[in-house]
């Protein structure tokens, strides 16, 4: 059947033979221009709108959670101090430990809040007994400072009376206070840069742990130290702030605890426990409010054997391509971005009539009537399955309610296109149609002068 076109109220006529060819080199040319338009043969441009994404697929929020208490980390500290196994006692006994007309030995604590010591040193030992010349073993695990003194005395003066009742001169002092030998591993020391270069395609630069199919090079690096905590002050506080401070924003908000093996007192038969079991202890640093800690007072103190490991944060990365420059960017670790801050944070096309960010000209505002911006943004989003699913984002909706902004989590992929109506738009009326317009404003015998415009 041949094609025919109304105007009016004109009945149907039949093209010319000219008529029929232009219309058929018409169509070829469109056809032929839109057969590598990549709004056209897009693959990934139909998916599963926001609005209608199943919660599993959903990134977990990060904004709303607060740093626990720091003083959850350390632990209260008794009103008084007790004896046991490891403490070092210094002892001075007139006339059996120190001559009276010799001067009293003094030696420096190894605590700085602790005074001078006199006397000679004397470590307790494992049965809580503090071994003394010329008398039994006195036990002193369990007792104050003062209370020891006091029965390093009574063993003194007791039958059959070493010392005479009354003019003893005995001194007990703590000269080293017992302590936890503690091993810290922290992986948040090393130099992490983001740094952005423009070689032909925009490109993120991270240090990041494990480079399998990364396109950087990646280095490792941690340090480790062994700390003797005095007793009392073996917790996960005083382990961050001997070590180095707080984990940094490049360490995993976390601290784990890997216990060689649990105490004693862990254990309510009092069986001593066997070398098969430790166990490992993870303490967040920020929770929702709300809620419940996983820990309590007695997991934050540690014991001979523990390792405190502040690990690397694992690499959160998000790719990006389409009409957005080409590369790899990190996430930030404590708050969330969609996909609108994401399309800024690399300098892609928002709004802005499609101009590309890497003006060569000095222009700012493209010529002509301007091109739509693409607004077709699909998100690749993994699957726990480890499927990909594709995730339809209308940008000019996302601009009005940010409902619709999608939330960026790990390992997406954003790929920015134009929708078929904008590019078929952009290309008629900024790469094919231009209107010149030319007209005579002076013309005589001799002279003629003329005025041209060209748009859109």
């Amino acid at each position: 059947m041949e094609a025919t076109y109304t105007s009016g109220t004109e009945s149907p006529r039949r093209l010319s033979p000219s008529g029929r060819i232009f219309r058929a080199v018409g169509v070829a040319i469109v056809l032929g221009s839109l057969a590598g338009c990549a709004a056209v043969t897009n693959p990934v441009a139909h998916g599963i709108p926001v609005h209608r994404l199943p919660p599993e697929l959903l990134a977990p929020a990060k904004e709303g959670k607060i740093q626990i208490p720091l003083v959850l980390l350390g632990q209260e500290r008794p009103n008084v101090y007790r004896l046991a196994h490891g403490d070092v006692l210094s002892v001075y006994i007139e006339g059996v430990l120190g001559n009276p007309n010799e001067p009293i030995p003094l030696y420096l604590a190894d605590a700085a809040n602790l005074p001078p010591a006199p006397g000679f040193p004397i470590p307790v030992r494992e049965d809580g007994t503090l071994p003394l010349p010329l008398v039994a073993p006195v036990r002193v695990a369990g007792l104050t400072v003062a209370e020891a003194e006091r029965a390093v005395t009574a063993a003194y003066v007791a039958p059959p009376a070493i010392l005479k009742p009354g003019l003893e001169r005995v001194l007990v002092t703590l000269l080293r206070p017992r302590s936890e030998r503690i091993m810290v591993v922290r992986e948040d020391r090393g130099e992490t840069d983001v740094n952005i270069k423009r070689e032909g395609i925009l490109r993120s630069t991270r240090s990041v742990r494990g480079g399998i199919g990364r396109i950087f090079n990646t280095e490792e690096s941690g340090t480790g130290i062994v700390l003797d905590l005095p007793i009392y002050e073996n917790d996960v506080l005083n382990a961050l702030i001997r070590s180095g401070g707080l984990p940094g924003p490049d360490a995993a908000p976390e601290i784990i605890i890997e216990r060689r093996q649990p105490p004693a007192s862990a254990y309510g038969n009092g069986m001593p426990p066997s070398a098969g079991d430790g166990h490992t202890l993870r303490i967040p640093l920020f929770v929702f409010p709300g809620q419940p800690l996983s820990f309590g007072p007695q997991d934050v103190i540690l014991h001979s054997g523990d390792v405190v490991y502040v690990r690397a944060r694992d690499p959160e990365l998000f790719y990006t391509g389409g009409y957005l420059p080409p590369g790899e960017f990190p996430l930030p670790r404590d708050y969330d971005i969609d996909v609108v801050e994401a399309i800024a944070l690399v300098g892609g096309t928002l709004n802005n009539g499609g101009v590309a960010i890497d003006n060569l000209q000095g222009e700012i505002v493209a010529p002509g009537i301007g091109r739509p911006s693409p607004t077709l943004l699909t998100v690749l989003r993994r699957t726990p399955d480890g499927l990909q699913v594709p995730i339809h984002v209308d940008l000019a909706e996302a601009l009005r309610d940010r409902r619709e902004a999608l939330l960026v989590q790990a390992d997406d992929v954003l790929i920015l296109q134009e929708t078929p109506d904008e590019a078929i738009v952009r290309y008629f009326f900024s790469d094919v149609l231009t209107l010149r317009i030319f007209s005579d404003v002076i013309k005589g015998s001799r002279t003629v002068a003329t005025v041209g415009a060209s748009g859109p």
